[in-house]
Protein backbone atom coordinates (compact mmCIF):
# COMPACT_ATOMS: atom_id res chain seq x y z
CA UNK A 1 0.00 0.00 0.00
CA UNK A 2 1.57 3.69 -1.00
CA UNK A 3 2.14 5.40 2.10
CA UNK A 4 2.50 9.36 1.35
CA UNK A 5 4.61 11.44 3.73
CA UNK A 6 2.24 12.30 6.51
CA UNK A 7 4.09 15.26 7.86
CA UNK A 8 5.24 17.23 4.63
CA UNK A 9 8.64 19.46 5.58
CA UNK A 10 9.03 21.44 8.80
CA UNK A 11 10.77 25.09 7.67
CA UNK A 12 11.37 27.41 10.30
CA UNK A 13 12.41 31.37 9.29
CA UNK A 14 16.09 31.98 9.35
CA UNK A 15 16.83 28.43 9.47
CA UNK A 16 20.63 27.37 9.19
CA UNK A 17 20.79 23.58 9.18
CA UNK A 18 18.45 20.74 7.75
CA UNK A 19 18.33 17.21 9.69
CA UNK A 20 17.59 15.43 6.90
CA UNK A 21 15.90 11.84 7.06
CA UNK A 22 14.33 8.59 4.83
CA UNK A 23 11.00 8.59 5.43
CA UNK A 24 8.94 8.08 9.23
CA UNK A 25 8.18 5.01 10.82
CA UNK A 26 4.72 3.22 10.28
CA UNK A 27 2.29 5.79 12.16
CA UNK A 28 0.55 2.69 14.30
CA UNK A 29 3.80 2.32 16.24
CA UNK A 30 2.29 5.74 18.39
CA UNK A 31 5.00 7.56 15.46
CA UNK A 32 3.20 11.25 15.87
CA UNK A 33 6.42 13.52 14.42
CA UNK A 34 9.79 13.11 12.66
CA UNK A 35 11.18 10.08 14.19
CA UNK A 36 8.67 9.77 16.83
CA UNK A 37 8.18 6.03 17.20
CA UNK A 38 8.56 4.84 20.70
CA UNK A 39 11.92 2.85 19.67
CA UNK A 40 13.67 5.79 17.85
CA UNK A 41 15.74 7.40 19.49
CA UNK A 42 16.71 11.20 18.02
CA UNK A 43 14.67 13.08 20.46
CA UNK A 44 16.28 11.68 23.69
CA UNK A 45 19.36 12.18 21.95
CA UNK A 46 18.68 15.72 21.65
CA UNK A 47 17.31 15.90 25.27
CA UNK A 48 20.56 14.96 26.13
CA UNK A 49 22.28 17.50 23.84
CA UNK A 50 20.54 20.60 24.22
CA UNK A 51 19.51 19.58 27.86
CA UNK A 52 15.45 20.27 27.18
CA UNK A 53 12.74 17.90 27.52
CA UNK A 54 10.93 17.40 24.63
CA UNK A 55 7.76 15.32 25.24
CA UNK A 56 5.59 17.03 22.67
CA UNK A 57 5.89 18.60 18.90
CA UNK A 58 5.46 21.83 19.79
CA UNK A 59 8.46 21.62 22.22
CA UNK A 60 10.62 19.62 19.54
CA UNK A 61 9.24 22.36 17.08
CA UNK A 62 10.47 25.36 19.55
CA UNK A 63 14.14 23.76 19.83
CA UNK A 64 14.52 23.46 16.64
CA UNK A 65 13.34 26.83 15.73
CA UNK A 66 15.74 28.24 18.77
CA UNK A 67 18.70 26.00 17.35
CA UNK A 68 17.80 27.41 14.01
CA UNK A 69 16.85 23.96 11.98
CA UNK A 70 14.52 22.64 9.20
CA UNK A 71 13.49 19.10 9.03
CA UNK A 72 13.06 17.00 5.75
CA UNK A 73 12.89 13.22 4.31
CA UNK A 74 14.67 12.44 1.28
CA UNK A 75 11.40 10.09 0.72
CA UNK A 76 7.63 11.73 -0.18
CA UNK A 77 6.26 8.32 -0.78
CA UNK A 78 6.66 4.56 -1.01
CA UNK A 79 5.54 1.25 -0.29
CA UNK A 80 6.83 -0.91 2.31
CA UNK A 81 8.17 -4.38 1.06
CA UNK A 82 7.70 -5.93 4.80
CA UNK A 83 5.67 -4.44 7.44
CA UNK A 84 8.71 -2.97 9.21
CA UNK A 85 10.55 -0.13 9.63
CA UNK A 86 13.43 -0.55 8.02
CA UNK A 87 14.90 2.03 5.08
CA UNK A 88 16.15 -1.66 3.11
CA UNK A 89 11.99 -2.46 2.66
CA UNK A 90 10.85 0.96 1.02
CA UNK A 91 9.98 0.41 -2.84
CA UNK A 92 8.44 2.64 -5.17
CA UNK A 93 9.66 5.53 -4.13
CA UNK A 94 9.15 9.10 -5.24
CA UNK A 95 11.94 11.43 -4.03
CA UNK A 96 11.01 14.73 -2.03
CA UNK A 97 13.50 16.45 -4.91
CA UNK A 98 10.99 19.61 -5.32
CA UNK A 99 10.87 20.34 -1.02
CA UNK A 100 14.25 19.82 -0.66
CA UNK A 101 15.68 21.85 -3.60
CA UNK A 102 12.78 24.80 -2.15
CA UNK A 103 14.74 24.65 0.89
CA UNK A 104 18.19 25.04 0.04
CA UNK A 105 17.24 27.73 -2.36
CA UNK A 106 15.07 29.56 0.25
CA UNK A 107 17.17 29.41 3.19
CA UNK A 108 21.21 29.69 4.07
CA UNK A 109 21.10 26.53 4.59
CA UNK A 110 25.00 25.87 6.44
CA UNK A 111 25.31 21.88 7.04
CA UNK A 112 23.12 18.98 6.58
CA UNK A 113 22.84 17.00 8.97
CA UNK A 114 22.14 12.99 7.35
CA UNK A 115 20.31 11.23 9.80
CA UNK A 116 22.28 7.93 8.72
CA UNK A 117 24.71 6.59 6.13
CA UNK A 118 21.28 5.37 4.07
CA UNK A 119 20.32 8.83 3.96
CA UNK A 120 23.57 10.07 2.99
CA UNK A 121 23.84 7.86 -0.10
CA UNK A 122 20.02 7.81 -1.03
CA UNK A 123 21.11 11.97 -1.25
CA UNK A 124 24.39 11.96 -3.00
CA UNK A 125 22.57 9.66 -5.69
CA UNK A 126 19.54 11.30 -6.13
CA UNK A 127 20.51 14.51 -5.84
CA UNK A 128 24.20 14.54 -7.48
CA UNK A 129 23.64 18.61 -8.29
CA UNK A 130 22.63 19.79 -5.32
CA UNK A 131 26.61 19.36 -4.43
CA UNK A 132 27.14 21.79 -7.10
CA UNK A 133 24.22 23.99 -6.91
CA UNK A 134 24.99 24.65 -2.81
CA UNK A 135 28.97 24.27 -2.27
CA UNK A 136 28.65 26.08 0.76
CA UNK A 137 26.50 23.50 2.41
CA UNK A 138 28.59 21.18 4.45
CA UNK A 139 27.37 17.58 4.88
CA UNK A 140 27.51 15.55 7.96
CA UNK A 141 26.39 12.30 8.94
CA UNK A 142 24.92 11.59 12.34
CA UNK A 143 24.82 7.92 13.98
CA UNK A 144 21.48 7.00 13.10
CA UNK A 145 19.17 6.91 16.08
CA UNK A 146 17.53 3.60 15.13
CA UNK A 147 18.20 1.27 17.99
CA UNK A 148 18.60 -1.13 15.49
CA UNK A 149 22.16 0.61 14.86
CA UNK A 150 23.89 -1.54 17.70
CA UNK A 151 27.37 -0.61 16.90
CA UNK A 152 26.71 2.65 19.14
CA UNK A 153 24.97 2.77 22.60
CA UNK A 154 22.74 5.52 23.18
CA UNK A 155 25.46 7.32 24.97
CA UNK A 156 28.01 7.13 22.20
CA UNK A 157 25.47 8.56 19.46
CA UNK A 158 25.30 11.36 22.38
CA UNK A 159 28.62 12.51 22.54
CA UNK A 160 28.99 12.28 18.17
CA UNK A 161 25.76 14.31 17.92
CA UNK A 162 27.37 16.80 20.74
CA UNK A 163 30.29 16.86 18.06
CA UNK A 164 28.72 18.04 15.42
CA UNK A 165 25.26 20.01 16.17
CA UNK A 166 25.50 23.90 16.60
CA UNK A 167 24.73 25.28 19.89
CA UNK A 168 23.51 28.78 18.63
CA UNK A 169 20.40 28.87 20.55
CA UNK A 170 18.76 32.03 19.72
Amino acid sequence: MLEVHPWGNFVPKNCRYLFLGSFPGKLDEGNNWFYGSKRNQFWKILEAVYGRTLSSIAEKQKLLKNIRFAMADVILSCERKKDTNLDANLTKITYNKKAITKILRTNKIKKIFFTSKFVENLFKNVFPNHLNLFPVTNLYTLPSPSPRFAKMTLEEKIRSYRKLLPFNLI
